[in-house]
């Protein structure tokens, strides 16, 4: 028992490297091998955390779930989600990263297993929640690698391609899900994700490495010899975590601000998600498979839309991060005011709809994470992060419970009401940071 809780220590730096062309050679091995790693980890994540939403549909007609059903395994996921990346974040600062996200990931594929053998809403609520407290092992360890093994005048291009990890899992899970289920049964729409996240759990307990020191290389900021970097790995010798907790988190307000924004994006990003397919199956009486795939659209349009603000971020406005979040607010707003008043039921218009909502919507989703990383200590990234993903999944528990009772009472037009007005609201909390300089 002591040697598995063991393996999440971090790991002791190494000796130093002094062979300057040994240095190079292994941050560029290793920051491509720990970038595409993390891209599949987190990518598979994605399976086995929305794999029910997209099965969601035929589960109810099996199981006679209703709407009120659906919102409460939701919020409950969300909740759950929400504090295990908080704490998850303040233990993975000083965990290694390769066990506890390669283990968090085994574990979620485990759970996704048992619950396509489930077929009471108790012990759905149950497995649901333990996948929730798992789910939350995969965002900290990235942020922690990104932020130690990417400089910050770089960073934002890195963060926003893996970012997208969130949209190939995003869009791949609908269509998979929708096949499986249509052809074999919700129940393999659920088995399948669940093997696979096992399989790439062990890949990555396997290919992921530590913080650059654990190697014995120097800081990313010396390497590089980026300015911006070396000033922040300079303000950050190493502090008790009660102090990075109270002072460079609880006690930040721009982490707060960022926190208060990050509710509002998620509400709109998981409101889209997961009522998207049933929207247009209730509206459009469209069958699963083609409502799933117009939603996959979301995702690849938020691929996209990752990769433009990570890139405008870092080489449009020099690494600050306020502008481009603005920028990108606007483009909510108008994307969810096309989507409500569009009133065709074209397939093309409607999965066009969906695209142009996520290319906007994600690059918020990207950018608030990195800017709370870099509002925050360099060794604390992983604990800023994990609170704003706290914010963020309470916005994403909004999306479950209090959106289905909006249904319910005010149907669609309520829904888009909602999102509109999400929308609007995140756009002003953004205006603090278009001025706000690099620190």
């Amino acid at each position: 028992m002591l040697n598995l809780i063991n393996i999440f220590k971090t790991t002791t730096p190494s000796k130093p490297i002094q062979n300057k062309k040994l240095i190079d050679q292994t941050y560029k091995y290793w920051r491509l091998h720990i970038l595409l790693s993390m891209y599949v980890g987190y990518a598979s994540f994605y399976l086995t955390r929305k794999s029910f939403n997209f099965a969601m549909p035929d589960i109810m007609l099996d199981l006679g779930l209703n709407k009120i059903d659906i919102g409460i395994l939701a919020t409950l996921f969300y909740i759950t989600y929400g504090f295990s990346k908080f704490i998850s974040g303040i233990l993975s600062d000083y965990s290694n990263p390769r066990y506890f996200m390669g283990i968090g990931l085994i574990c979620t594929g485990i759970i996704n297993i048992l619950f396509g053998f489930s077929s009471s809403f108790t012990a759905f609520a149950i497995l649901w929640g333990f996948n929730a407290f798992f789910q939350g092992w995969g965002w900290p360890p990235c942020s922690t690698l990104l932020t130690h093994w990417y400089s910050r005048s770089e960073r934002g291009s890195w963060w926003s391609i893996w970012n997208t990890a969130h949209n190939l899992g995003g869009a791949i899970i609908p269509i998979s899900v929708g096949f499986f289920t249509v052809h074999y049964g919700w129940r393999y729409g659920m088995w399948i994700p669940g093997m696979i996240a096992i399989l790439v759990g062990f890949f990555l307990c396997f290919r992921l490495r530590d913080k650059p020191s654990s190697m014995g290389l120097p800081s990313v900021g010396a390497w590089r010899n980026d300015l911006l970097e070396k000033k922040h790995e300079k303000n950050a010798s190493k502090i008790s975590w009660s102090k990075i907790l109270t002072q460079h988190v609880l006690g930040n307000r721009l982490i707060w601000l960022l926190g208060l924004c990050s509710i509002l994006v998620y509400i709109i990003r998981t409101a889209v998600t997961d009522w998207g397919n049933l929207f247009l199956t209730e509206t459009y009486h469209y069958d699963l498979v083609k409502a799933n795939s117009a939603v996959s659209l979301f995702e690849v349009g938020g691929l996209l839309g990752s990769l433009t603000a990570g890139w405008g971020s870092d080489y449009i406005f020099r690494g600050e991060r306020g502008p481009m979040n603005f920028i990108f607010s606007i483009g909510v707003l108008l994307a969810s005011i096309f989507l409500w008043m569009q009133l065709s039921s074209n397939y093309i218009v409607q999965a066009s709809s969906f695209f142009l909502l996520g290319f906007f919507i994600f690059g918020p989703q990207m950018l608030l994470g990195l800017a709370a990383a870099e509002c925050s200590h360099k060794h604390a990234s992983g604990a800023a992060t994990g609170f704003i993903g706290l914010f963020s999944y309470a916005g994403a528990a909004l999306a479950g419970y209090p959106v289905a009772k909006i249904l319910e009472y005010f149907h669609w037009h309520g829904f888009f009401i909602l999102i509109v007005l999400c929308s609007g609201i995140a756009s002003f909390t953004l205006l603090p940071f278009i001025r706000l300089k690099n620190t």
